[in-house]
């Protein structure tokens, strides 16, 4: 369990100032208490529970201050549909006269990372699908590469999920996470997919994995993504797509039988068994 509370550091904070408490270690979920009129928004998808008078509102764009008029809000959402996020995302806001809790649940196995945005500089860049939620006023908008390499080869393509503001976001890392620091100059080499997100200050590129037998057998893809300081990486241990990946290698196929997953035959037997054809 992991709990906290935000002060902020001026009277003049944009977004709202939420307390949280984190419960659980492989599937875990965030608690959040919301005083009177504090709002939260968050993704679809993840709300899990929640005290009576917080009011649910289905919104354009994220409702932070930087939307202006409906063009604005137009636009902050159309480029959400670039990451594969909804249009929409939803507000949760308390219209009780007391505190109030609300809950979002982690989507798969992993680890739910607090962010202060005051701590990074008002930004923190992140991949397409590790926003969980923030405190209302936060900016969730898009960060394109202008490095065609890494937006061809870098595993997130041109496009990752930037947290703009001065309030405290959530986001999502599989299996086990690690933060490192990053001394000026020092470069950590990481799986591209196993990235979750840095500071701004973080220069962030791919680099080749270079030889024939590496890039022919190595079976670590054929680059590297490389991440130089100053700043702050979030490194996961369990990407989503190489979950899902096990997941589909290990369902049996319509109309075969399964061997069993410690089966010496493996696939050899499905083609002793005639159902492979060529």
């Amino acid at each position: 369990m992991y709990q906290d509370k935000i002060t902020p550091n001026s009277s003049n904070r944009n977004a709202h100032e939420i307390d949280y408490e984190i419960f659980g270690e492989e599937m875990q979920f965030v608690e959040i208490e919301l005083d009177p009129e504090e709002g939260v928004v968050a993704e679809a998808g993840t709300f899990m529970m929640m005290d009576d008078q917080i009011k649910m509102n289905t919104i354009l764009g994220d409702g932070s201050n930087q939307e202006t008029g409906i063009l604005g809000k137009i636009f902050s959402a159309g480029k959400r549909i670039l990451t594969g996020e909804s249009l929409f995302m939803t507000v949760f806001t308390n219209d009780g006269f007391g505190k109030k809790k609300i809950s979002f649940a982690s989507p798969y196995p992993g680890k739910i990372v607090p962010i202060d945005l005051t701590a990074f500089g008002g930004k923190f860049i992140c991949q397409k699908d590790a926003f969980l939620c923030a405190a209302k006023g936060v900016s969730i908008g898009v960060e394109f590469s202008k490095n065609i390499g890494r937006g061809l080869f870098g595993g997130e393509g041109f496009i990752m999920q930037k947290l703009e503001g001065d309030g405290l976001g959530f986001i999502h890392a599989g299996g086990t996470m690690s933060k490192k620091v990053l001394q000026p100059g020092e470069v950590l080499k990481v799986d591209t997919g196993c990235i979750v997100g840095f500071t701004q200050d973080v220069a962030y590129d791919i680099e080749f994995v270079g030889g024939i037998k590496n890039t022919v057998f190595g079976g670590e893809g054929l680059f590297f993504a490389t991440l130089k300081g100053p700043g702050t990486v979030y490194v996961q241990s369990l990407p989503f797509s190489r979950l899902a990946g096990r997941v589909l290698a290990m369902a049996p196929r319509t109309g075969k039988g399964t061997k069993g997953e410690g089966s010496i035959l493996g696939g050899i037997g499905d083609l002793l068994d005639g159902d492979n054809r060529f």
